[in-house]
């Protein structure tokens, strides 16, 4: 211990590496050497401890390849898939050298066998070293220095979603070698955006090390999201621009620091509910070759693989040695390169036992226990594709989670769509019914209305239906359900009306998100109207389809737009009512029955229980700033000012008159998203209980003046 390659100076006074590799089940296992020509040096692992194979080899120094061979039983009909003649990437290395290809050596069974429906039952006996990445031994450099964290509270948190990659391809401010790279993404042009804005997150897209699913090679297109994961500890070596013999590892770590001195903290998107060795017809490289029936749920024929996550395999975690590899990975990138949290794509997955989604299952019960891991930032997507995998609202506390109620019911809303108002108000406000149990709170919401996955937020307004061609599966894949209104015209048009319409939209659904309750999630270059030309599903577009666009600020029209997403969310980070610990009550708080919630008709009257069920295109949402629960760092009483969000999604305007006192007698217009030039705010004075004009499809958030 511990598992993996770690150099070190042994008792004696020689330096060389421990290597540790839990196989059970194996025969034996071979480490496997590599020098600079590839050639290849095998030394057997003799030791033997509680199914851990392990040895310590002098003078193997960082930057040494290597790989395992692993020598068992050949039977795919059990789930033994034993093949000594495929190299084997360690499960536990922190950092990879070379790319997968996939061709037919690096497969267990003969890929091409005639008859397909028995391919996998077939070994093939050819070398795969040749054609696939190695294991590199890393250097402990250096400890990680806590201190430096931005430990930001959660509900203070706004997280941006990124891709190393496609955030600084294209940056002009950026030097050439560096752009698409960890490096890239800490040089201070990249960074000097995200404080601009405001963020306080990062949410990475995978840069755990991935491999290309074969069926993309084929077709020219590679995996771009990356979520296929193959290293659990390794950074992804496509995104170093310093190297990969290790170096990686310090780029990554120093991307970490710049970004920590910025305020900003770090989430990795994890991807443990599957690998890139896909089902019984993928490639062998990696934990297949090691334990086949230790790694991955199998069906009751044993050949066949537990699928549920849509991707061929699903990862065993009730068993132990997965479950260790998994927490393993999480506190390796907490303690040793920084990182701040998590979120776990098809958590669901994860949270299974046997078969059912079980609250109460070892991944998550270990998680809350843990002393490192309960600490850090937790964000679940609550759902796989299995059978009562759609989870929303049931993980347990110390866990927050994508809700896409929320995407939908602000979708919905703003495209008219809504038959009654019932759940926006729930979204808009924390999503109570969610989450007001167990002792969470309003930010165990991720909300958002956009994600990496589906259309961006410029496309959501332009497009209706999908346009995926690009990716050869004939526009089949990608989501159906969009719940998109293109303004008037399918797709990019010289239509001036269209196109002011389709800002507007814009600008109400990004207001919309930053001023409610709960955490809002941006996507990168949304706040600059991004475009994927209608597609949804860009997984495989490593091109400018996916990249950002930062000449997109040149133009006024989207600089406004990103001007407009900081202004919002500096107000959100002044004003503490505006990022509530707690949900609201909706009780009177004094004798004069303000209560600290309140919605309104446009009449200005306090909604009934039959408001809440008729359609509604125009309400108003009113929070008072008035004894909010929770104290300050110095103990003191929490209160702010007051505000009036007045949503209106119909075309025409329409008239809403301003609730007088208790609630206020003056109001103050801070922001109307019907303006196209949003650097000043409007400031205008409107007496309580007088009639306001709101135009057709807008926002306006209005102050209570004392």
């Amino acid at each position: 211990m511990p598992l993996g390659a770690r150099f070190r100076v042994g008792p004696d006074g020689v330096a060389g590496t421990n290597f540790a590799l839990w196989a059970g089940g194996a025969e034996s296992v071979d480490l496997c050497l590599f020098d600079e020509q590839g050639n290849e040096t095998r030394c057997p692992l003799t030791e033997l401890t509680h199914e851990i194979w392990h040895g310590f080899v002098p003078g193997v120094r960082p930057g040494t390849r290597y790989g395992y061979r692993v020598h068992g039983r050949w039977d795919p009909w059990t789930g033994a898939r034993w093949n000594a003649a495929k190299l084997l990437l360690d499960p536990y290395a922190r950092a990879v050298d070379g790319s997968f290809t996939l061709p037919s050596e690096v497969y267990g069974h003969v890929r091409d066998w005639p008859q397909q429906h028995v391919a996998d039952t077939v070994r093939d006996d050819r070398d795969s070293a040749p054609f696939v990445p190695k294991g590199v031994v890393v250097h402990d450099d250096d400890d990680w220095v806590d201190d430096r964290r931005p430990k930001t509270p959660w509900a203070d948190s706004v997280i941006y979603e990124l891709h190393v990659r496609g955030f600084t391809r294209l940056h002009p401010d950026i030097p050439p070698e560096l752009r698409g790279t960890y490096a890239g993404l800490a040089h201070p042009a990249a960074v000097g955006h995200l404080k601009r804005l405001g963020v306080t997150a990062v949410e990475l897209l995978p840069v755990h090390q991935f491999a290309h699913e074969d069926h993309l090679l084929r077709r020219g297109l590679r995996n771009y999201w990356g979520y296929n994961s193959i290293g659990y500890f390794a950074p992804h070596a496509g995104y170093s621009a310093s190297g990969t013999a290790g170096q990686q590892v310090g780029e990554f770590k120093r991307m970490v620091h710049a970004l920590h001195d910025a305020g900003i903290e770090v989430i990795l998107d994890v991807v443990y509910n599957h690998t890139a060795e896909a089902g019984e017809l993928g490639p062998m490289l990696s934990l297949r070759g090691i334990d086949n029936r230790g790694y991955y749920r199998l069906q009751a024929d044993a050949r066949r693989y537990a699928d549920y996550t849509g991707c061929g395999n699903t990862l065993h975690v009730v068993q132990p040695q997965v479950l260790r590899l998994i927490t393993d990975s999480l506190r390796y990138w907490v303690t040793e390169m920084g990182v701040d949290g998590f979120r776990f794509d098809l958590a669901a997955a994860l949270a299974r036992s046997m078969h059912d989604v079980d609250m109460l299952s070892p991944f998550l019960a270990v998680i809350a226990q843990d002393p490192v891991l309960r600490r850090v930032k937790l964000i679940a997507e609550p759902w796989d594709v299995g059978n009562g995998g759609y989870q929303v609202g049931a993980f347990p506390p110390l866990w927050t989670e994508w809700n896409d109620r929320y995407r939908d019911a602000v979708r919905d809303f703003w495209r008219g769509a809504l038959p009654d108002v019932r759940d926006l108000g729930y979204r808009l406000t924390g999503s109570s019914d969610l989450y007001a149990w167990g002792g969470r709170r309003p930010y165990a919401s991720v909300n958002f209305v956009t994600a990496h996955d589906g259309f961006t937020l410029r496309d959501l307004v332009s497009y209706e239906q999908k346009h995926n061609e690009a990716n050869g599966e004939g526009n089949r894949d990608g989501t159906h359900d969009n719940r998109a209104w293109n303004c008037g015209a399918e797709g990019e048009t010289d239509d001036p009306g269209v196109n002011a319409l389709r800002r507007r939209q814009l600008r109400n659904l990004l207001t919309t998100l930053l001023l409610s309750t709960g955490v809002p999630m941006l996507v990168a270059g949304d706040e600059m109207g991004r475009t994927q030309r209608g597609n949804n599903n860009a997984y495989c577009q490593d091109n400018e389809v996916s990249w950002l666009d930062w000449s997109l600020l040149e133009q006024p029209e989207w600089r406004g737009l990103t001007e407009l997403t900081a202004r919002v969310l500096a107000l959100r980070h002044t004003h503490p009512v505006l990022r509530r610990r707690a949900f609201f009550s909706g009780r009177a708080q004094a004798p004069d029955g303000l209560r600290d919630l309140a919605w309104f008709t446009r009449e200005g009257k306090e909604m009934t229980e039959r408001d809440w069920y008729a359609p509604a295109a125009a309400l108003g949402l009113y929070l008072s700033g008035r004894d909010i629960p929770g104290r300050d760092a110095r103990g003191e009483q929490v209160s702010d000012d007051s505000f009036l969000t007045i949503l209106h999604a119909g075309g025409a305007p329409t008239g809403f008159t301003l609730p007088g006192p208790p609630w206020a007698t003056t109001y103050e217009l801070l922001l109307d998203t019907s303006l196209e030039d949003q650097t000043a705010a409007p400031g205008t004075l409107h007496p309580g209980g007088t009639a306001l004009t709101v135009p057709g499809r807008a926002v306006l958030l209005l102050r209570v003046r004392a």
